[in-house]
């Protein structure tokens, strides 16, 4: 049952190795300690968040643009192109792939940049994004499996809220560059069940799947959440972006000044 319909070749190509990702990463840890690169990612997964919810877009489309986001910089140093523009950028592209309807010019604008010249930014930065992308657009996410393992056992209504919830949370991981979304969405179930007291040994034990992956994907869970918990934002993150290595021209700080008021 688990598997096969959610590794699609398309999907395979973007399952990256973890030595290959941190080799990519070496770059930006030249300036940054790993602790820092993990601050940034929850807040710009934080920064997609807010604007995707100032939008009104589908949580769908915020995890795709989140997704986006996180392929480009799998590739790219964070010095190749600010992500204080980048964010936008996947927001604007996510709405259209996920078929919400173009976001329009004014709407962005006033969201997310201080002018219709970061606005055409935005337009140059979307084509660089398309280019890594070779036009492979379309994001399977965890949600659609994980309803369906619900359903099947039978216990949608206990275990599916927290379950969904744990899914949007691995977005400030890169657990979405190294694991099918299948098996992510397996993880934030073993999750559920044991917050929630629910026995489900059995069920997982007659699935087709490899459960030392689980168990991989569910220790990067739990060390998220007994980071998170001690990490302000608000009082950290001015100190990380002003190590972060920057582009020229000086990046255009409007999209954190935004989320910081929210």
């Amino acid at each position: 049952m688990a598997g096969n319909f959610w590794q699609s070749s398309h999907y395979l190509q973007w399952v990256l190795d973890k030595q290959d990702l941190m080799k990519e990463r070496q770059k930006d840890l030249k300036f940054l300690t790993e602790e820092e690169y993990w601050k940034l990612q929850i807040f710009f997964a934080n920064v997609i968040q807010a604007l995707g919810e100032h939008l009104k877009l589908r949580q769908q489309v915020i995890a795709t643009a989140t997704v986006y986001f996180k392929r480009f910089y799998a590739r790219y140093s964070l010095k190749s192109i600010d992500p204080v523009l980048m964010a936008p950028t996947c927001v604007f592209l996510a709405s259209k792939v996920e078929e919400f309807g173009v976001v329009s010019n004014t709407r962005l604008i006033s969201a997310a940049t201080s002018s219709c010249f970061v606005y055409l930014q935005i337009l140059e930065c979307e084509f660089y994004l398309l280019e890594l992308m070779d036009c492979c657009l379309i994001v399977y996410h965890p949600y659609r499996p994980l309803l369906q393992y619900v359903q099947d056992m039978g216990q949608e209504d206990m275990l599916l809220p927290l379950a969904w919830r744990i899914v949007n949370d691995t977005y400030r991981t890169d657990l979405c560059l190294l694991y099918p979304p299948f098996m992510i969405a397996l993880a934030c179930l073993h999750v559920a069940c044991v917050v929630q007291q629910k026995d489900a040994r059995q069920w997982f034990a007659e699935l087709s799947v490899d459960m030392d992956k689980i168990l991989e994907i569910i220790r990067v869970i739990l060390k998220l959440y007994d980071q998170w918990k001690n990490f302000d934002d608000r009082k950290e993150i001015a100190a990380v972006l002003n190590k972060m290595p920057k582009p020229k021209p000086p990046p255009n700080r409007y999209v954190v000044y935004l989320f910081l008021s929210l």
